[in-house]
């Protein structure tokens, strides 16, 4: 059964580092572009960034800019979210996301509609 199954997440306190992954199976992943979206209590979900899977370019929001990295290893059918300097505005359930195409110069690449596929996402505290 393809899905997405993400990991890493946890409660840290203000300005330390968090991984998260996202592992697919099934294929899941094969050709298809990979995005982060995270979800606060009383919030819309939100999109944090997106990876094409041609040419591993990258779009974030304008929120995580210069903090946040992501990067997919298709050997390993998974993609991962480094956060730097997380701050308790971060705190929110991450979601990792895919579908064919979507993080591409002509998409917008982080708009929930644009994805197909989803994880169940694991929280992410931040809090001193």
């Amino acid at each position: 059964q393809a899905q997405l199954k993400e990991s890493g997440g946890g409660l840290v306190q203000p300005g330390v580092s968090l991984r998260l992954s996202c592992r697919g199976s099934g294929g899941i992943l094969d050709y298809n572009d990979i995005a982060w979206f995270r979800q606060a209590p009383g919030k819309e979900r939100e999109g944090v960034s997106c990876i094409a899977s041609s040419d591993g370019s990258a779009k974030y929001a304008d929120s995580v800019k210069g903090r946040f990295i992501i990067s997919r290893d298709n050997s390993m059918n998974s993609a991962y979210l480094q956060m730097n300097g997380l701050k308790p505005d971060d705190t929110s359930v991450y979601y990792c996301a895919t579908d064919f195409m979507t993080c591409r110069d002509t998409r917008n690449g982080l708009k929930t509609h644009e994805y197909r596929s989803w994880g169940r996402g694991p929280q992410v505290t931040i809090s001193p």
